[in-house]
């Protein structure tokens, strides 16, 4: 009997909102809630793309002002759909980003190179680059620090 409720509320999930004769009222609202896990489930079983970057923050160091900075990040697709990055924000003209173009598939990687100019800067620099993507938990953050020394 148990299956056949179950059945039923897959087949005509109208059935809910009725309480047949001879049925606990108790089976009403389990209905309900198969009703409500069931919803949950199916939303929950779309492809999402899932960027993974294990190490976020890198420490050039000390360098000599006119210096250009590289620090490549590793990204990989941890998701179940083509992960695409759509932009990166940078809050300064000093840093520059180089970034795949073309869609990273699952279980893929592949890497972000964050350039320095350290021309025009001087003393402690702390920097945030926001990569923004398909994943639904973007933007992700990016961090670049160290000092410049004068010439």
């Amino acid at each position: 009997m148990r299956l056949s409720l179950n059945l039923a509320l897959v087949v005509n999930p109208i059935n809910i909102f009725r309480n047949p004769q001879g049925n606990a009222l108790g089976i009403f609202y389990l209905k309900v809630v198969s009703l409500f896990i069931l919803l949950f489930l199916s939303f929950n079983s779309y492809s999402q793309a899932k960027l993974k970057i294990p190490e976020t923050k890198k420490n050039f160091g000390l360098v000599k002002r006119g210096e250009i900075i590289k620090n490549e990040f590793e990204i990989s697709n941890s998701g179940d759909a083509p992960l695409l990055i759509n932009d990166i924000e940078i809050s300064c003209s000093c840093t520059t980003v180089d970034f795949p173009k073309q869609p990273i598939l699952p279980d893929q990687s592949s890497k972000i190179t964050v350039i320095f100019n350290t021309t025009t800067v001087y003393g402690r620099q702390d920097r945030v680059v926001y990569v923004n993507s398909n994943d639904p938990n973007s933007p992700h953050k990016l961090r670049y620090k160290g000092t410049v020394s004068a010439k």
